[in-house]
Parts: structure tokens; sequence; C-alpha cells
């Protein structure tokens, strides 16, 4: 073999070499970032977002906190808006409702915690017995009894389906025991029932067709019972219902914020693991994370998303992910939980812990004091929806914005 033929043969194995090396230092760079391992002896389970025997908390409707309550954290000046405010305009057969029925505040002060129970859980079991019905959300026809009837044979009779339509259907009882409203139950007698159908929701406004549907169950009931039954108007309701859907629709907020790998993709692992070390927990759903409430029962502070199918592949450190979207649902979270806050500190952190960038959820790049201004902006929108007996996180926002 010549010099030459020798010279040719390192040459192609440095470059072959070189070759190796370069498609090695590619895959190295451009590879899904893994999880690191846990440290020997540390319990690698995920936390998991409580099971609630399949309910969403995000949809199940809260308990019942009254106008009154909310009114509280209005800015001042808000009586004078709450009086003049079409969405607070109810039928006199909703007045007659609402005199009949006590106020949360008034069930409360009323129901006396038994001996011996801690003061938090009588506290909490007067929470539970408030009515989860409202005049300012609800269309509500009264049911009145000449005789108390046994939890029982109510149950038997009432309408098995919770909905008219897209909205909210639900049957109470006032307790011939303690007085307060409540959802009917077995070994209690009840004095008085009541049925209400919810007058708007995030689907849009009752119309008339879900309102027939609504006076066919209510009559239904009535009849099975042979008791009376008082229904609203109509028109005047689905009236109210439209301009509840319209201040909502004006007053509604989803905040996303997408982050995108600047270089290397993330791996499922990996994502999980850096939103892990902020608080958040594993949901239900493949692909999702939440930032869970301070107290339990109520929706998630925050919500992370990645692709749901790379969430279930078989390799996840192989699976690689290109963005994940940060969500604030606005509404469903009290302001004082400083839910927004949370968002930009978490997309900060995020950010510079996994390399990412901030985008909009169409995945262009957004410059990182744009935040600022959209917090000036969720002041404004706090404020009127407090001012008008919805303040977010409140039992009738959650419903009405769900």
């Amino acid at each position: 073999m010549s010099t030459l033929q020798i010279s040719l043969a390192v040459l192609g194995i440095v470059f072959l070499g070189l070759v190796l090396a370069y498609n090695a230092w590619v895959y190295r760079r451009t590879a899904p970032r893994k999880a690191a391992p846990p440290p020997p002896g540390q319990n690698t389970a995920p936390r998991q977002e409580p099971d609630l025997g399949g309910v969403d908390i995000t949809q199940a409707p809260p308990p019942h906190l009254p106008p009154a309550d909310l009114v509280a954290d209005a800015p001042p000046g808000a009586a004078d808006l709450l009086a003049d405010d079409p969405l607070l305009h109810v039928t006199p057969q909703a007045d007659a409702t609402a005199a009949s029925a006590p106020s949360a505040a008034s069930a409360t002060a009323q129901a006396e915690p038994a001996p011996g129970l801690p003061a938090k859980a009588a506290a909490t079991a007067a929470a539970d017995k408030r009515p989860a019905l409202d005049v300012l959300l609800d269309a509500i026809a009264l049911l009145p009894l000449e005789q108390p009837l046994a939890g029982e044979t109510i149950l038997q009779v009432q309408p098995t389906t919770r909905r008219a339509g897209s909205k909210p259907f639900q049957v109470e009882g006032q307790n011939a025991t303690t007085g307060q409203w409540e959802a009917v139950r077995s070994g209690q007698r009840y004095r008085q029932l009541q049925a209400g159908v919810q007058l708007a929701n995030r689907l849009g406004a009752l119309n008339e067709i879900e309102f027939s549907e609504f006076v066919a169950k209510v009559q239904t009931f009535a009849d099975t019972l042979g008791v009376a039954v008082e229904l609203p108007d109509m028109l005047h309701e689905v009236a109210r219902a439209r301009d509840i859907d319209q201040f909502a629709s004006q007053h509604d907020a989803q905040l996303s914020f997408m982050l995108r790998p600047a270089r290397a993709a993330w791996s499922p692992g990996y994502i999980a693991q850096q939103a892990a070390a902020l608080g958040f927990v594993t949901a239900n759903m493949p692909g999702r994370m939440v930032l869970p409430a301070p107290e339990a029962g109520l929706p998630p502070l925050l919500t992370l998303a990645f692709d749901a199918q790379a969430a279930q592949a078989e390799d996840l450190d192989r699976t690689a992910v290109y963005d994940l979207l940060l969500s604030l649902d606005v509404p469903q979270v009290a302001q004082a939980l400083a839910p927004f806050e949370r968002l930009c500190a978490a997309l900060q952190s995020l950010g510079e812990s996994m390399d990412g960038v901030l985008c909009d959820p169409d995945g262009n790049p957004l410059q990182p004091d744009m935040l600022g201004q959209i917090g000036v902006d969720l002041d404004g929108l706090y404020a009127a929806l407090a001012a008008h007996a919805l303040a977010a996180g409140s039992p009738l926002a959650r419903r009405l914005f769900s």
C-alpha cells in the first residue's frame, strides 16, 4: 500500500470520527431535557391533585355566599352602582323568595355549634348549609308546602337530571328544624321547597327553550308531590339572563401565556420536575398540572398544560415537548390570593430554569414588561366584578364564569 493510500485512509477515518462526534454533539444539544434523578431515598411518586370522586373542582357549583358578603369586598361607591345596576333587578316573585329564604349571614348567626364541636368545624358545617340558589343568578320557583315533608319523600320524586339545557338546575328545602335552606337530605324534614335554574354561564344566557324545560321539570315535580308551584315570569327572567350574560362576556378573562424552549426541547418528566419545584401537582388529566388553592375544594390558582399525547408516550425521556401553557382563570380565583403575581413569578422562574422564551398563546414572543400593563387592566376588572356583587373567587362568580 502506497503512502498516498495510507494518508487517504487516515484522513477518511479522521473525517468519519469528526462526523460521528458532530452528530453526537448535535443530538446531545437537541435531545429533550430529562428530569434529574432524585437523591437516594427520596420518594419519587408525584403529588396528585385531590380526587373528588370524579367531580371537576373547576366546574362544580360551590356553596352559596350571599350578595351581602360579596358587597363587603366592593370598592368605595359600589353601593350606588349596585342600586342602579340592571343585573340586580329581580322579579317580585324573586323578592318574595329572598324574603322567605334566610340569608346566609342570618342563617349562620342562628345556627349554634353543637357542644364540644371545634369552632373551625362548626364554621365549616354552617357554610355547608348555606343556600346555593341566589336571586341574582337564578330564576327561582317556590313550592309552598301545607305541612312538612320528609327528605326521603322529596328525594324519591325530585327530577333526576340536574340541568335544564346547558344550565344547572337544583332543588332546595327549608329545614324544619334549623330554618335554613339546603340541598334536600334523608333524615330531615322540610317545610318549604324551591327550585332554581341558573340564568347564565360561559355557555350563554338562559333561553326560552331552557326556561320551558325548567318549568316542565318543576311542574312535574310539584304535581307528583301534590303541591302548588309559583313560577317566575319567563320573559322577565330571560331578559335578566341576557343582561347577566352581556355583563359576563364583557368582564370575563382567562389569561394564558406560552413558554417555548430557546434551544433543546423538554421531556414531560423534565417539565413536571421543574413545575413541582414551584408547588404544582399532577392533575387527573394527562399533560396537566395545577397550583392548588390554599383551601381545599377551591379551584386551582394556576394551571400548567402541555401536549397530552406526549404525557402518555411510552418513553417519556425521549419524547419532545416544544411548548407549555400557564393559565389563570381570573374570575375563579380571589384577588386576595394574588394569582396574577403568582403567574408572573411562575413564568419568570420556569423561563430561567428551563431556558424558555415567553410567548402569547399563538407562540409570538412577548416582552416581560407587557405583563405590567396586563396587571393594571386586571385591577380594573377586579373592581368591576366586586361592584356587581360578583367578586373574583366568590361562589357567585365561580358559578357564573363556569
